[in-house]
């Protein structure tokens, strides 16, 4: 039995050693991560829980400080750090230190968060451990007052658990009543006055229990000497401003009972709680109660604390309506504790800030700690740089009565930290070119250094070059200076670069336009001599690109074509049952080479279909295709139903921000609009200003050439009939259906029908206008075996 219980011990010693040996391992893996990443939130939360499973009280306190510097701590959190401290207080005596420490981690956790429950945790402990307020010592008895005050004001609005402050706070008032010399009637009167006046406040604010309330408070009356009564929840008997305002609040519930079931359901969904809210908060900001939306907003952030739209209303609606309110500074502070990442945030601080007047070290702290935060999108580091930049310019401009030792150099730092940061990031973005462009005015204007302004300048001309805004910006400062040599200088660096777009062209036509305002005779010729043959060597390559564009894009669309070729002698699925091929129809005129039964045997395979009732159907105009090439028999033509000569506007002169849709809204008048394609230049990948839209017919590709010289986006386009190649000058550019429909001699003998066209070259077409001699030619009517003998004959 000994060995037994000996070894009993052994096992339960060994399972304890192994416990300990495991938690210390746990430790020691959480500090480690700490120690390298001490933003980690879920490790912060298991190192707390395994040291108060240790009882380290010593590192416990040490983890909760580290976490609530990065953190805010959630009240339940805070609750037990409190009653961790308060567990250590003797019983037998009060230490005054120890109770004054837990005070202020009570004041810290009532901070964070809006919590009813933290808030009584707090009182009670105040009434049961500090010896002033214990012994309702005058001085004790002002210190438990002010506090519960403030948790009135914090928590008394709130609808569904304030009722909890209110009783604690007649219950502490009628302690004191209880605890008064019954001979003193004077102070028990003004006493019992005071417990009244808590009752009247408590019934004139809408809250879950008013009937129980107004019972109790019926009760009280009664044992006072006060004739009610007190099992009826109706208002007889009371003071008629008390009932008034008692039906009032009643009323209030009612229109609120229905938010506060929804924004309580335990059921739903987080996002469909907090659409709830702000469905709650809409009808309290309607309510004109700035403390009732106030607290309404408190509310919200302790259920939903890391919401950064949430906290952007909240914010929002402060500064309507609080403005320059110390309040807000908290506020803010919270709200940057518990959504460090949201970048609103901090321009919105620091802008209440100046607003309040608060010292450049205030400032300079929340813009060093912003910088420390990870944003989701570069703009928000933009937008953060430039407020503090705003921020320093108003100050040292406007603000003389501020002795913050400023000069511009803050000014000039704070523009070199965003372009060190943000310069890899930004290269050859509008974003990248305002900032420079801002500090180069300030230079010049605050720091009367126009050297300095125009380096500014090459710093950004070195990143990003190839923007044609960044010299423009750059030209109009020396302008607006009346530095006319160094603009023009900086149209000679700038003339013969390529920009995106139309930019090249239009760098050039700045530039005499400038010579045009400011210079000479001679400047004017000299900048023409550079600038004419740029522009020329400009057009040849839009032309040139022009050209690959559209050949790429046909050789793409007859791909379909390609392949039909080679399948040209398998029977048509969609041809006339008696029609032939036309290498059939080749194979038999040469077989019947001269007979007239021949010829007119192939004129009855005319593949012209008739309708249902016998008469003729008008027959496909253009049966070779569009552009000359052999069309596809697919049975869904629909397909490969492309135009791209001669049922395309080629579009100059377009906005670099103009998209698809809004030419297609352009030419919604005209119709017919099939696909539009914008030529992108294939570095910047972004519009070269030129497009090319398809139509459906000559009919409404001539009405969108009517509207050439039309302003789009505050430009005046210009309208062309796309003609890459040049072959549609002449007659043949308005169509060539002469050339394609029309093939058969006064005789009846057939020259070339409309579906033997395999011999005619596919570059080629038939949009190539004839000439005079062949026109005639054409016209001339065939001659016979015989007549063509006589006149070899008469020839020899």
């Amino acid at each position: 039995m000994e060995e037994e219980t000996l070894t009993m011990d052994n096992t339960t010693s060994s399972d304890s050693d192994g416990d300990d040996d495991q938690t210390a391992l746990e430790l020691q893996t959480l500090a480690t991560e700490l120690s390298t990443n001490p933003a980690n939130y879920d490790a912060h939360l298991q190192y707390i829980t395994a040291l108060r499973k240790e009882g380290d009280i010593d590192k416990l306190r040490l983890a909760r400080e580290a976490m609530s510097q990065l953190f805010p701590l959630t009240p339940a959190m805070w609750q037990q750090w409190a009653n961790d401290e308060i567990s250590l207080i003797s019983s037998s005596s009060r230490s005054e230190d120890a109770v004054s420490t837990i005070e202020k981690l009570y004041e810290r956790g009532v901070s964070d968060y809006l919590s009813v429950s933290l808030w009584c945790d707090y009182l009670n402990f105040i009434q049961k451990h500090d010896s002033s307020v214990c012994e309702f010592s005058p001085t004790g008895i002002s210190k438990a007052r002010d506090l519960f005050e403030r948790a009135l004001v914090a928590c008394g609005l709130h609808v569904a658990e304030g009722s909890k402050l209110w009783e604690a706070y007649r219950s502490f008032e009628e302690a004191i009543l209880n605890s008064m010399d019954e001979t003193d009637l004077e102070s028990r009167e003004k006493q019992v006055q005071r417990v009244r006046n808590i009752f009247h406040r408590h019934l004139s604010i809408p809250h879950s229990d008013m009937t129980s309330t107004l019972l109790t408070y019926k009760a009280w009356e009664s044992e006072h000497g006060n004739t009610r009564d007190v099992n009826s929840s109706s208002t007889d008997g009371i003071s008629p401003h008390v009932a008034s305002a008692y039906q009032k609040a009643l009323d209030m519930l009612s229109v609120r009972a229905d938010f506060e079931e929804k924004i309580a359901g335990s059921d739903v969904s987080d996002t469909e709680r907090l659409q709830s809210f702000m469905a709650y908060l809409k009808f309290e900001q309607s309510s004109g109660d700035p403390a009732r939306v106030k607290s309404l907003y408190e509310r919200a952030i302790t259920e939903f604390p890391i919401s950064g739209d949430l906290w952007i209303d909240y914010t929002n609606y402060l500064n309507k309506t609080l403005k320059a309110d110390k309040t807000l500074r908290d506020i803010y502070n919270r709200a940057t504790r518990n959504c460090p990442w949201v970048g609103e945030l901090w321009v919105r601080f620091m802008l209440y800030l100046e607003r309040s007047r608060g010292s450049e070290k205030d400032l300079s702290d929340v813009f060093e700690r912003s910088l420390q935060c990870t944003f989701s999108t570069i703009d928000e580091y933009v937008d953060i740089f430039l407020t503090r930049v705003d921020g320093l310019r108003r100050r040292i401009s406007f603000a003389k009565d501020l002795d913050d030792g400023l000069d511009f150099s803050s000014i000039r730092n704070t523009f070199q930290r965003a372009c060190d940061y943000l310069s890899p990031q930004l290269k050859n973005t509008s974003s990248l070119l305002q900032i420079h462009s801002y500090w180069a005015r300030l230079e010049s204007n605050i720091g009367k250094d126009i050297t300095a302004a125009r380096g500014v300048w090459e710093s950004l001309l070195k990143n990003s070059g190839s923007m044609l805004e960044a010299w423009q910006g750059y030209i109009s400062m020396e302008t607006e200076m009346g530095h006319i040599n160094e603009a023009r200088s900086l149209y000679k660096r700038c003339y013969s670069k390529r920009f995106a777009g139309t930019g090249s062209e239009d760098v050039c036509n700045s530039w005499i336009r400038f010579e045009r305002e400011f210079g000479t005779l001679e400047d004017f010729d000299h900048a023409l001599q550079k600038v004419s043959p740029r522009l020329q060597e400009l057009q040849l390559f839009r032309l040139q690109q022009e050209s690959k564009n559209v050949t790429s894009s046909t050789d793409h669309k007859d791909d379909p074509v390609k392949k039909v070729k080679g399948e040209k002698r398998k029977p048509s699925s969609d041809a006339a049952p008696n029609e032939e091929s036309p290498a059939k129809r080749q194979k038999v005129k040469a077989q019947n080479k001269g007979s007239a039964k021949a010829n007119k045997a192939d004129n009855s395979t005319d593949p012209t279909p008739q309708t249902e009732d016998g008469s003729l159907k008008a027959k496909d105009p253009t049966p070779h295709g569009e552009d000359g090439g052999l069309k596809a028999k697919d049975p869904t033509p629909e397909k490969f139903k492309q135009y791209t000569d001669q049922c395309t506007a080629f579009v100059s002169n377009l906005n670099l921000k103009a998209t698809s849709e809004d030419l297609r809204g352009f030419f919604s008048d005209v119709g017919g609009v099939g696909a539009i394609r914008i030529l992108m230049d294939k570095f910047t990948k972004k519009s070269r200003g030129l497009a090319y839209v398809d139509f459906c017919d000559d009919t409404h590709l001539e009405a969108a050439v009517a509207k050439n010289k039309q302003m789009l986006l505050g430009k005046k386009l210009s309208i062309a009939r796309s003609d890459p190649k040049g072959k549609r000058k002449g007659p043949a550019a308005a169509g060539h259906k002469a050339s394609t429909t029309e093939r058969r001699g006064e005789d009846g003998k057939v020259e070339l029908k409309g579906r033997n066209t395999f011999a005619v070259p596919r570059a080629l077409g038939w949009s190539k206008p004839p000439s005079s001699s062949s026109s005639a030619a054409g016209d001339e009517k065939p001659k016979s075996n015989e007549e063509l003998r006589k006149l070899l004959l008469n020839k020899k």
